[in-house]
């Protein structure tokens, strides 16, 4: 490890912690030559599938767009953050263990429901209607008796 003062390539590790998740390893080091100390981090870099969107498109899968899609449908719907944090979670450990390289909007936006449908049904049908691109009112009341009759089972 190269020192970020000197950058000789000569340092020693001093301390080495867990993170409280342990999922991640904090290093304490010093530099051989200049003497100063720094602290390194080493995390699990997990490759996460491309996503293929509707028109064929391929993004990296990116978190920040599934928090926002929990964030609108759940707005102003009485689910705590932590919930949220693990439903999102769920999505990504899903993701990951598709195996694959390649996974579609879709299939993450299945998902997504599946967890909203979890968490609040209001913010299922607000996510739904948009998922499924709901045309009109009987869109609606198809979708609220299938709520209807999971919540009863």
């Amino acid at each position: 490890m190269k020192c970020p003062f000197c950058n000789c390539e000569d340092t020693q590790v001093i301390d080495t912690r867990l993170s409280e998740d342990k999922m991640m390893v904090k290093r304490r080091r010093r530099c051989m030559v200049c003497e100063r100390r720094f602290n390194t981090f080493e995390k699990i870099d997990l490759q996460l599938p491309s996503v293929v969107k509707s028109d064929g498109v391929r993004q990296d899968y990116d978190e920040s767009k599934i928090k926002i899609s929990f964030m609108k449908a759940l707005h102003k719907r009485p689910v705590n953050a932590t919930s949220v944090d693990e439903a999102i979670e769920r999505v990504r450990q899903q993701v990951l263990m598709s195996g694959e390289r390649e996974i579609s909007s879709r299939e993450i936006g299945g998902m997504v429901m599946e967890q909203l449908s979890i968490l609040d049904k209001v913010a299922y049908i607000r996510f739904a209607s948009i998922y499924r691109s709901f045309k009109d009112v009987t869109d609606f009341t198809n979708i609220i008796q299938q709520v209807d009759v999971k919540s009863i089972k």
